[in-house]
């Protein structure tokens, strides 16, 4: 039996709908792009110096050489797509592709990119939200019409939702296509694993560390059961992993400078991937709020974020909220943010 591609579920999904017609454009459109990406990455040192430093960001960030391809690839296909406005974590500021368009797009490019040179999974990450003027992409999580993310592994996969649950998609490289794989990505509401970077702990506040160290603990622990940690550091391919087989990832703010609002954008990284986890029975928050329901103020903001199995993201949030959850601790803490430093 035939298995419906990327365009029979677009198609199916948008049919005579305007505005669903845009958004299936634009989700095309960066599927196209994202097979050229996935094309360099598999040449990989053959492609040329990909993991090359070409500058940096203002907070610091390196620019390699690829995330400068991988933009002008995702600004190049959008280019045909009904998008009045593209923002990326690769330019400082907004651009203006249409002003006839009807849609707002924000993406990373390449996150993860600091894998390049190691042949680590990395993926471009994309929102999509109505266009209301120069500040589109301002509006809460909760506007975005479509999300995803492309992961470039052992298999290149379109994780999408328009709204209506979260959609798996293969690239078959025979026909050039990407064909459905899981028509209803469900996250376990509960899960034995986690993923944080460890090397940060005695950054963490109490919250996080009571946390990890009651999953430490194990069968003979609060939780009465043995967990296992994962962290590939690109976040794509652990929000891969959780939606497949559940999970939980933490990313917090910390004690370091520049960290105690977390590292992670809001706009381009949270947001969408907060919208895949809910429309697949997961949850995001930054520690005290659903993140689908934070403001964004720039661009480039950034939130501690925290995303998978529901059970255990309410958990965490728990140890914030209610000192009964987690071991006493001092006053000190009583009155911080669960994530933030």
């Amino acid at each position: 039996m035939r298995r419906p591609t990327l365009s029979d579920h677009l198609a199916r999904w948008s049919e005579t709908n305007d505005l669903r017609c845009d958004i299936a454009a634009s989700v095309s459109a960066l599927a196209g792009a994202g097979i050229k990406i996935a094309e360099l990455l598999a040449a990989g040192p053959l492609a040329g110096s990909l993991a090359t430093v070409r500058g940096y960001h203002e907070d610091g960030d390196s620019q390699k050489e690829l995330d400068v391809i991988a933009d002008d690839l995702v600004r190049e296909a959008l280019k045909s797509a009904p998008v009045a406005l593209l923002g990326s974590e690769e330019a400082e500021v907004a651009e203006l592709l249409d002003p006839r368009g009807t849609l707002a797009v924000a993406v990373d490019p390449l996150d993860g990119s600091s894998n390049i040179d190691s042949n680590i999974t990395v993926g471009t990450i994309f929102s999509i939200l109505p266009y209301t003027g120069p500040d589109a992409l301002l509006q809460p999580g909760s506007a975005q019409l479509a999300a995803g993310f492309l992961i470039y592994g052992p298999q290149t996969t379109l994780v999408l939702t328009v709204g209506a649950g979260t959609q798996l998609f293969v690239l078959d490289r025979a026909s050039g296509e990407f064909v459905l794989a899981v028509e209803r990505a469900l996250v376990a509401p509960e899960t034995a694993e986690y993923a944080i970077n460890g090397s940060n702990e005695r950054h963490w506040d109490l919250s996080i560390r009571s946390y990890v160290d009651d999953c430490r603990a194990g069968l003979e622990g609060p939780r009465a059961k043995d967990f296992n940690t994962r962290w590939v550091a690109s976040m794509v391919a652990d929000a891969y992993r959780i939606l497949v087989r559940g999970g939980v990832y933490l990313y917090p703010g910390d004690g370091r400078r520049g960290y105690q609002q977390g590292r992670l954008r809001l706009v381009y990284e949270a947001n969408p991937v907060a919208f895949l986890m809910e429309q697949a029975q997961g949850a995001a928050t930054d520690g005290m709020s659903p993140i689908l329901e934070l403001e964004p103020t720039h661009l480039h903001q950034r939130v501690p974020l925290v995303f998978g199995s529901r059970a255990e993201v309410e958990r965490i949030a728990r140890y914030h909220n209610d000192s009964s959850a987690m071991p006493e601790r001092s006053p000190l803490f009583g009155r911080r943010g669960l994530l933030r430093a």
